[in-house]
């Protein structure tokens, strides 16, 4: 296999500590299909950090080490990070240095990358093959000790973090609610397009060859070297996104080094992880949340489990109905485990998926069937599951849910098309992973938010969501969503608003 070849370019200003867990990372970045070289500006002011960068090696890679020229003093306190105007210069000059080396040398790749980062080993690996021109990986922190922890990406402008379309004004409350969407996005795993970013960036050989660089544009009086980058690029034709499945940690103060042995040890669990599986034998444990469904749909949903479901967990959310006997009746047969809440949960749904998943996790299931309680899975779902659940191939399967607006029809529009997506509903318990949940209020998903890196297939069967179904239910839902999400926070507003529409379009439900 030919390699790709990857430089790794970082100016280096650092206190021995903060450089010892930065360059330990990267000794431990994977390299499977990559070969990595390092290129390294010296611009220490400390002999000892000079020493410690000087023995860094790495079998099989080359170490290039370039002389800063040691002007003017970066200033990093408890508060914050102190930079002017003739310091990016310098630091623009030194990145674009390492830019022309990198073409000269014909690399494949550039990553630049800040010396006070410590790396998961996947990220290089990782980052190369989400096959974008200009990728940054997201690492969050506390600017100031006054601010909230936000991360090193943006949407406009200098640091500018709230969606919006050119000319658009905006209340400081539709700013605010907009800024939170973007950064709950940016907490979920996945690849999101952005307008800035920087610090631990994967640049592509074509986007170098387009003329990507750091170099200040005259006309503007924005600050910062990245700023000028990004907009270069942006004027270039190339898009800019950063990926979120890897976090850096950044140490951006003395304190933060604290933290470094608990990253490096999930980094380390996670690599050590090993899939698990059985091609036969294998179970389905139901898990399900309940609050007041038994005058609803629970007994037509148990009723097309009844038979093929092998245990359940079922979380009472405070049920003030006959919930429970139901499901003890219907269910009657298999283990059942019944945990109820004393109150309900629901208005932090994040905390009550937590509580679902540890109770279903200590019955220690083969598969875990996560349906609410007003869905149903198709009927060829069940002449099938036997070959979905013993395939050696896959941990999670995804199907489409139909949001029924009656008996026989599901709604579909601008807003309500959720059966144009595949979302998990059946997975492969693997007790040695690390899960991570979404802690969102409202929406949060029924899966821990990192089980989308499982390998995962996308079946065809249907599942039907009742929830909609008659017009009480969607009062019912409306008011529930203007009480715990008023401001679309975790939801769309558009798509709330439209919960009350008097003629949306439906489409005949078709099964045989």
């Amino acid at each position: 296999m030919n390699k790709k070849r990857v430089l790794v370019g970082s100016p280096v200003y650092q206190k021995t500590k903060i450089l010892k867990a930065f360059l330990s990372s990267l000794k431990n970045l994977r390299r499977n299909t990559i070969e990595i070289d390092y290129m390294f500006v010296d611009d220490n002011f400390d002999d000892e950090t000079s020493q410690l960068l000087a023995g860094f090696e790495r079998e099989e890679s080359k170490v290039i080490i370039i002389r800063g020229k040691g002007l003017g003093v970066y200033e990093c306190n408890d508060e914050s990070h102190l930079w002017n105007d003739s310091l990016m210069l310098k630091v623009a000059n030194y990145k674009n240095s390492i830019i022309n080396y990198a073409i000269d040398n014909n690399y494949d790749y550039l990553f630049f990358v800040d010396s006070d980062l410590v790396l998961h080993p996947n990220l290089i690996e990782h980052l190369k093959i989400q096959n974008k021109d200009i990728i940054s990986e997201i690492f969050w922190s506390q600017w100031h000790k006054n601010r909230p922890f936000e991360p090193n990406v943006w949407l406009y402008d200098e640091y500018d973090l709230v969606p919006k379309k050119l000319g658009e004004v905006l209340s400081d409350k539709e700013m605010g609610i907009r800024q939170t969407k973007f950064l709950n996005q940016l907490k979920i795993p996945g690849v999101y397009e952005v307008g800035g970013l920087g610090a631990c960036t994967l640049l592509s050989r074509a986007s170098l060859m387009k003329g990507v660089c750091f170099k200040p544009i005259k006309n503007l009086t924005i600050h910062g070297e990245d700023r000028f980058f990004c907009i270069r690029a942006a004027v270039l034709g190339i898009d800019l996104f950063v990926d979120t499945t890897y976090p850096a940690y950044h140490i951006y103060r003395e304190q933060d080094l604290a933290g470094v042995e608990a990253y490096v040890k999930d980094c380390e669990a996670d690599l050590a992880f090993a899939r698990q599986y059985k091609e036969k034998g294998n179970k389905i444990t139901l898990s399900m949340i309940v609050k007041n469904e038994a005058g609803r749909y629970l007994k037509q949903v148990l009723e097309s489990l009844k038979g093929h479901i092998d245990e359940a967990v079922i979380i009472d959310d405070a049920s003030s109905d006959n919930s429970i006997n139901m499901c003890r009746a219907i269910l009657k047969g298999i283990p059942v485990h019944i945990i109820q809440n004393d109150k309900s949960m629901f208005a932090g749904e994040a905390e009550l998926r937590k509580k679902q998943w540890d109770e279903t996790v200590k019955t220690n299931p083969d598969w875990i069937l996560n349906l609410d309680a007003d869905e149903i899975l198709e009927k060829n779902f069940w002449k099938n599951v036997q070959e979905l659940i013993n395939n050696p191939d896959y941990d999670l399967y995804c199907f489409r849910l139909y949001d029924m607006w009656d008996k026989t029809q599901y709604r579909e529009d601008k807003y309500w098309n959720a059966h144009s997506v595949y979302r998990p509903f059946l997975m492969r318990y693997q007790p040695d992973f690390k899960y991570i949940w979404n802690e969102a209020a409202q929406h949060c998903g029924r899966f821990p938010i990192n089980t989308s890196s499982f390998p995962k297939a996308e079946s065809e069967f249907r599942v039907k969501h009742l929830g909609w179904a008659t017009p009480v239910d969607r009062e019912e839902k409306y008011k529930r969503y203007q009480l715990l999400d008023p401001d679309a926070i975790f939801g769309i507003k558009e798509q709330y608003d439209s919960i009350l529409d008097t003629d949306p379009n439906l489409v005949e439900w078709d099964e045989d």
